[in-house]
C-alpha cells in the first residue's frame, strides 16, 4: 500500500506481462525484432538501477516479477494484458496459460484477462469459452496488429469481429482491451488504427472499452471520438513511462485525457517488464498541473484523480471492492516473504465498494 500526503493510494496497474522471447521460442526472425524493439523501450523509459539486462528481459522469472511489481513497484494487483503472436513465437509470446501460472501462485495479486483473435474463427470462439468457463475473465485482450497466416492485421469493426464481442456479451465477458498504440517492428501502423473502435463502441453500448496506450500516436483521432463513447475508458499503459522521461510530454498527454475523457475514464498501466511500476507512480503522484495548464485543460491533477486513476477506475470496471482486495493481499505469500503486512494494517479506505 503506497502513501502519499498522508492518503493510503491502491495501486491497480492494468497492464502487466509475464512473456517468454527467449532464443528457443522464436520461430519467425520478427520475434527477435519484437523483444528488441520491447528492450529498446525498457532501457529508455526504466532509470538504470531498475533495469534488466537483455538475457532476462527476455524471460524474467516469477521471483523477478513479484520482486519488480509488488515489492519495489508498490503495486497491490497487476492484470494481466495476454500477447500472443503466434507468428514469431512457437509457445506464444504471453498466454494467458503462461500468466496463469502466477496468476494461481498468487491468485490476491492478480487479476487475469483473456485473449481473442477474430481471424481464428470457430476453433478461436471455442478458445474463448474455455477461457471463460477455465479462469472466469471478466476481460479480454485482442491485438489488430497481430499477424496472423497471410493476414498482418484486422480491424475491430468487421463482421469477424462482431461475432466474437457478440459471444463475450453472451459469456459475460464485459471488458474489450484493444491494443492500440506506437508501431512495434516488424508490425504495420495502420494495422494500429484506433478509429476502428468508434463503430465496435456505438453498436456494443452494454460493453467497456479500455483502449491500450490511449491510442498513442493519433491521440487526437482517439478522443475526438471517445468523448462521444462514454463505454470507451483510456489506459496509459508505456505512455505513462513519459512520467519519468519527458515529463511536460506526459502532461500534455494526460491534460488532453483529462479534457476530452474526464478523470473517471482514464486508467492506469505500467506496460511491466517496458516500464518499472516504481518510477512511473512516484513521478506520477509528483506531478501538479500549474495554474495555466488547469486553465488549458479544465481540470485538476489533484489527489483524488490520481487515486482515481492509479486504481478506482479499473476496479469499478471489474467490480473490485478494493477494502477487501487490501485485506485479502495483507497476509498473502507476497506480504508474509517481504514483510508488507503493516503497509496495509493501519491503511484507511475512503471509496465504497465498485458497482455500489
Amino acid at each position: 500500500m503506497y502513501t502519499h500526503d498522508g492518503e493510503d493510494i491502491f495501486v491497480l496497474d492494468g497492464h502487466v506481462h509475464f512473456w517468454n522471447a527467449r532464443e528457443e521460442n522464436v520461430i519467425h526472425r520478427g520475434g527477435d525484432q519484437f523483444i528488441e524493439e520491447f528492450f529498446n523501450g525498457h532501457e529508455m523509459f526504466t532509470p538504470e538501477e531498475l533495469r534488466m539486462d537483455e538475457r532476462t528481459f527476455r524471460r524474467y522469472t516469477k521471483e523477478r516479477f513479484v520482486q519488480d511489481v509488488f515489492v519495489d513497484g508498490y503495486v497491490d494487483v497487476g492484470m494481466f494484458q495476454p500477447t500472443y503472436l503466434k507468428a514469431f513465437y512457437e509457445n506464444g509470446f504471453n498466454t494467458v496459460e503462461r500468466c496463469s501460472e502466477l496468476a494461481e501462485t498468487y491468485p490476491e495479486r492478480f487479476v487475469l484477462n483473456g485473449w481473442m483473435d477474430p481471424r481464428d474463427g470457430e476453433e478461436g470462439l471455442e478458445y474463448l469459452e474455455w477461457q471463460k468457463e477455465t479462469f472466469d475473465i471478466q476481460g479480454v485482450k485482442l491485438y489488430t496488429a497481430a499477424w496472423n497466416g497471410d493476414s498482418k492485421g484486422y480491424r475491430l469493426d468487421s463482421e469477424m469481429s462482431y461475432r466474437f464481442l457478440d459471444k463475450c456479451e453472451e459469456l459475460g465477458i464485459k471488458n474489450i482491451h484493444p491494443h492500440k498504440g506506437p508501431t512495434i517492428k516488424p508490425l504495420n501502423l495502420d494495422a494500429f488504427d484506433v478509429t476502428d473502435v468508434d463503430e465496435a463502441a456505438t453498436l456494443y453500448p452494454d460493453l467497456n472499452f479500455i483502449v491500450e496506450h490511449s491510442g498513442v500516436p493519433r491521440l487526437d483521432d482517439f478522443v475526438w471520438f471517445a468523448s462521444q463513447e462514454e463505454n470507451v475508458y483510456a489506459n496509459v499503459a508505456l505512455i505513462a513511462g513519459f512520467a519519468y522521461k519527458r515529463p511536460k510530454k506526459w502532461k500534455e498527454i494526460f491534460g488532453e485525457l483529462l479534457f476530452w475523457l474526464g478523470e473517471d475514464r482514464i486508467i492506469y498501466g505500467s506496460d511491466y517488464a517496458i516500464c518499472h511500476p516504481k518510477n512511473i507512480i512516484e513521478t506520477t503522484l509528483d506531478t501538479e498541473f500549474t495554474e495555466e495548464e488547469i486553465a488549458e485543460y479544465d481540470a485538476q491533477f489533484d489527489l483524488e484523480a490520481k487515486k482515481k486513476f492509479l486504481g478506482e477506475n479499473l476496479a469499478e470496471l471489474y467490480d473490485i471492492d478494493l477494502e477487501k482486495r487490501a485485506k485479502a493481499v495483507q497476509n498473502d505469500e507476497v506480504s508474509r516473504t517481504h514483510g508488507l503486512e503493516q503497509t496495509y494494517e493501519d491503511a484507511e479506505f475512503d471509496w465504497v465498494k465498485a458497482g455500489s
